[in-house]
Order: C-alpha cells, then structure tokens, then sequence
C-alpha cells in the first residue's frame, strides 16, 4: 500500500485533511500552532484504491529548540517513508519564508509532490491562491480540508500519478475456503496510560524497536494517541501511546483538553492497559484516578513501575525525590516488596493486576512485558463452563461473605455470560442490588479457583423467577 505524507508548517490544516482522507478524527486539531507532535498514521480509501496516509507535526527547520527540532525529524523520516507528498499552505495568508524553503526542499527530493492550498472557502479566495505558484510546485490545488471543498480533484490527481489499481473483492467462497485454512490471530489492543512524563513514549519506542513517539523531558510531549504494531510469536499487538491523561485543572489548552478526551477514548477501545507509573514518586492522587477509570472500564491491566534503576542508584535519588522517599524501606531503598506492598496499598482494587519493575531507558525487566501481556490476554478471554462453576459454588462458604442481613440473598446458581472482561451472573431467590461486599467476596473466591490475572471481573445478579 503506497504511503502518502501530509506536510507544511504549524497550523495551516494539516490534521485537519489527514481526518478528512482517513474519514475519522484520528487527530487532534485546533488554533494552536505545534498540535501534532508525533508522526500519526492512518488508512484511507479512494475511488477503491487505498492509501497508507501520515500526518506530521509542523516543520520549522530553522528552530534549535528541542521540540519543534524533533517535531522536524520526524517529518523528515514520514518524508522518507513516502511514496507521495501533501504539502500544505494556508491559503489565507501571503506566501513566506517557511513555505518557501521547505517546499525547495520537497522539490529536490524528486517524489511526486502536491499543494494543498488550504482553507480555500469560497471562490473569492480561490483567485488569490495564484501567487503560491510561486513555490514551484506544479500540481496546486485550492482546497478546504474542513468542509471538503477541492478534495476530490486532489485525491484523483494522487491516484492518477500514483497509477493505483481498484483493490477487487475476492469471491466469497473463496474468501471463506481461506479463512477455514488459516485464521488471522486475535489482535490485542494495548493502550500505554498514565500521567504526563512517566515515560509512556519512552516504552512505546523500546517494545516496538521504533521512534514513532517523540521523547523528552517536557511533560505532555504526546497529545495524539500514536498506535504502532507489533507482531510476535503470531500474535499481533497494537500499541497506543496515549497522551499523559490530567486531572480537569490541569489542562490549561485546548489542544491538552483534547488529548485527555482522545486519551480515555482509545483505552475503551482498548484490551489492556499498562499503567505506567514514575517509580522516583511513587503512587498519585492522579494515577489513582487513571487506574480507577482504567478498571471501570473493563480493561484488563498491567502496573508498569518504571525508572526502577533510578530507585536502585539509591542517596542520589533520595535527595532529589522525597515522594520516592516515603516509597521506599528505610533500610533497603530498592526493595521491591516493600515498594509493592505500598503501591497495593494505594491502589486496593487493583489486587489483580501483575506489577512489573522496569526501567524503559534500559531496557531492564522490559524482556517480561510481552509474556505478561500475553497472559493477561489469554486469562481475559478465559470462559468456565456452567457445570464447573456451579460445582465451584457448592464449595463456596458464603456465611464467610460480610453482608448486611437485609442485602442477603439466596444463590442458586451462577453462569458466566461473556469474556473481556469476564462477566458472571448470579440466579438469586429475589432481585436486589448486590451488596459490594458481596461482590467483592465472590470476585475473591473466583480468582482464587479460577486465576483471571490482570483483568476485572463483572458480577450480576438476576431472580430466577
């Protein structure tokens, strides 16, 4: 599948057209210059013919700062990518500099280059679109990414010089005779979560041997979500580095609003998360919080402590971090069931969830991430027949289960109604809102006969009349 790259300097539209061709809100757009960050990739299609579509940050080549550096290289490697190339203008202000040089640029690098100008609404500002000819780009086109105005004679013109062929569909018999041979694994989807400057895109990169996220020291680098995928041992696992999830007070821009909205978007769609946590600090308030929204959600969930190795350089840390201070033994700073022991304590209904010690940069613990995941999958995928939990059931003291006389009620059997995440629905003498308690001590009893590592299980009751 050719790949198309979408390009230009801050804030003339780029995401903007990148949603349009790939036909959803992958992402983030507003008025603010610098949005999109890391290089985001999606699928689109035309007239029948598909496209491998990437959208960058804005390019500013001449910037010595950090992150609009960084912001460059990854274009130049979308750039390199690229079968094609959008660059694009905004077709509402005068021709300048910063279009002028990149577009020599393009132009030196010999691919099959296109002018999007954009923002083009009505046909009075489609004639002052001619001076941007200037550029020396021969294929221009006045569009309007927003409302879709000039895309189609721009994606024809792509599909032309790219000479891309209808995609056929197969028959249907033997669509079906190929399915029977050879059945696609499950892909797992995995969501990287937690707050800003943990070291989310660090692990991103590490797990998928990529620079698809740009790292740095600056909290909220991330503001798309940035999936990448990973086949291992045939199976398939898509990563999202989501945006460093704030509380509301925190999140000042528009554009930082956005990604935690984006942010919890894509975990639902997710199948685990890892929760990474800074090691330096300890648990927050708002990791807390991250999880809890992780576990009502029904994904299943890994504690990734990470920056371990910052934690075993022991005095030197202490000095410069006190919360990891009040996290560590006072007579072994790295002690790791001391640190899980509290962390446990902090985030109580998380008992499920595998704690792995890591330290991203390294590369150190990273080796049981993988294993971990696949197991997580499999236990959150796992189904128990009736018989056997109803054999489970007579074995189950629920005299032991602390519940309010009133909220008692008689079990008469219990069925497992669905997977991921596990859900179990109890027949009772009567119908009534289970008491937590009693929730909680059933959850308890069926991780202790059954496993379900890594995921929340879901308790219903129904009467059996």
């Amino acid at each position: 599948m050719p790949t198309l790259a979408i390009v230009g300097r801050p804030n003339v539209g780029k995401s903007t057209l990148f949603n349009r061709i790939v036909g959803s809100r992958r992402a983030i757009v507003g008025d603010e210059p610098g949005i999109t960050r890391d290089r985001l990739y999606g699928e689109g299609e035309w007239r029948g013919r598909s496209l491998r579509v990437v959208d960058t940050g804005g390019i500013v080549p001449e910037e010595k700062d950090f992150m609009p550096a960084e912001i460059y290289r990854q274009a130049k490697v979308a750039l390199e990518e690229a079968d094609a190339i959008i660059m694009v203008v905004d077709g509402r202000t005068e021709l300048a500099a910063p279009d002028i040089d990149p577009a020599r640029q393009l132009i030196r690098g010999g691919k099959p280059l296109f002018l999007a100008v954009n923002k083009v609404d009505t046909e009075k500002q489609q004639r002052l679109t001619d001076e941007f000819h200037r550029l020396g780009i021969r294929k221009l086109f006045p569009v309007s990414a927003e409302h879709g105005r000039g895309l189609d004679d721009l994606l024809d013109a792509i599909v032309e010089t790219l000479k891309l062929e209808a995609v056929k569909p197969e028959p249907k018999a033997e669509r079906d005779a190929e399915e029977e041979v050879a059945v696609e694994p499950r892909e797992v989807k995995v969501a990287i979560i937690g707050h800003p400057n943990v070291g989310k895109s660090t692990l991103l990169n590490l797990l998928t041997g990529s620079s698809r996220a740009i790292v740095s020291p600056v909290p909220g680098t991330t503001r798309d979500a940035v999936d990448e995928i990973v086949k291992r041992d045939g199976k398939s696992f898509r990563f999202i580095d989501t945006a460093g999830i704030r509380r509301k007070g925190k999140t000042h821009m528009m554009a930082e609003k956005l990604s935690v909205v984006m942010a919890r978007k894509h975990l639902e769609g997710a199948d685990i998360a890892l929760l990474v946590i800074d090691a330096t600090e300890g648990v927050s308030a708002l990791d807390a919080a991250i999880a809890g929204y992780a576990h009502e959600s029904g994904r299943s969930l890994i504690i990734i402590v990470n920056k371990w190795d910052l934690v075993i350089a022991g005095d030197k840390s202490t000095s410069r971090h006190t919360k990891a201070a009040r996290m560590r033994d006072s007579k072994r700073p790295a002690d790791r069931s001391a640190y899980e022991e509290r962390l446990r304590d902090a985030l109580k209904f998380l008992n499920y969830a595998p704690v792995l010690f890591v330290s991203a940069a390294t590369g150190v613990g990273t080796e049981k991430i993988f294993p971990e995941l696949e197991h997580v999958a499999s236990e959150r995928r796992k189904r128990i027949g009736t018989g056997e939990i109803n054999r489970f059931i007579k074995q189950v003291d629920f005299d032991r289960a602390s519940v309010p006389a009133r909220q008692q009620v008689k079990i008469y059997y219990m069925t497992q109604a669905s997977v991921a995440p596990p859900t179990f629905v109890l027949f009772t003498d009567h119908q009534v809102k289970l008491h937590f308690s009693y929730q909680r001590f059933i959850e308890n009893q069926l991780r202790r006969a059954f496993g379900f590592v890594g995921t929340p299980i879901w308790i219903k009751n129904r009467s059996r009349d």
